[in-house]
């Protein structure tokens, strides 16, 4: 099992934390999460990644593109132009840049064929502010203190999701389907890539919640909600979670990020 955190200094500042666990049946892990603190914009910047191709494969694809991603903001972030940073573009960008670097890597090497990871992650400013772009079926989540509420932003790029998208099924339905870890979008599968974009606001008391489908399987939305209500802190909340879902046998690997505000 792997974590980081990165503690708020003071009660104004952001709360991080994450972990990651190969679960009950794998023997890899193919998952892979940043937490990075970039100081010079007051923020944070997290990614989180679900790798796929066999072992070796995914999880060289999960590293890689978790790590351009971030290493792509980061220095957006601190160059010295005076300009308001486009976060929709910047993201946009660093998701082609993580792409690129996973698909041309799978190119050199027969054993890396066909490699390809997951992406959810983005950037969160000390004001709340954040942005947020997916590619798979990794989620973000936004739990509100205030209003008692959970909502997923992103949407899962999945064979399932469009099922029930056409009516074909039920979100329950989707839950136990054959077919539900089938992605429709990846990183390093081809070499361009579609991602989606999303903004938020979080206010006092709420949390930014990243997960792979390791957990989101396992665990459900209100769960979620319940035990960021009753914990109030990143990690106790991140580690709730993975040991709900690895005491109902975690059948995928397990990650999971709270940042709150």
């Amino acid at each position: 099992m792997r974590m980081a955190r990165t503690p708020g200094g003071n009660e104004e500042e952001m709360k991080s934390f994450g972990l990651t666990d190969k679960g009950r049946v794998r023997q890899d892990n193919q998952d892979s999460f940043i937490i990075e603190s970039c100081t010079a914009k007051d923020s944070l910047i997290v990614a989180l990644c679900d790798g796929m191709g066999g072992a070796k494969a995914g999880g060289l694809a999960s590293r890689l593109s978790n790590r351009a991603f971030v290493s792509y903001i980061y220095a957006k972030l601190t160059s010295r132009t005076k300009r308001p940073i486009d976060y929709k573009a910047v993201l946009q960008s660093a998701c082609a840049e993580a792409n690129s670097v996973s698909y041309e890597y799978s190119q050199f090497d027969e054993a890396y064929k066909g490699m390809g990871t997951t992406i959810v992650g983005g950037v969160i400013n000390g004001n709340g502010n954040g942005y947020i772009i997916n590619v798979g079926d990794s989620r973000a989540y936004h739990i509100s203190h205030s209003s008692n509420s959970i909502y997923q932003i992103t949407r899962d790029h999945s064979l399932v999701e469009e099922l029930v998208e056409f009516g074909a099924i039920t979100k329950e339905q989707a839950k136990n389907h054959p077919q539900r870890n089938v992605i429709t979008r990846a990183l390093g599968s081809e070499e361009n890539v579609e991602s989606d974009y999303f903004e938020f606001t979080l206010q006092s008391g709420d949390i930014l919640l990243l997960c792979s489908d390791g957990l989101s399987n396992m665990v459900t939305d209100l769960e979620m909600l319940d035990y960021a209500n009753e914990y109030q802190d990143p990690e106790l909340v991140c580690r709730s979670l993975m040991s709900k879902a690895l005491k109902r046998g975690a059948r995928d690997n397990v990650t999971v990020l709270a940042v709150m505000k």
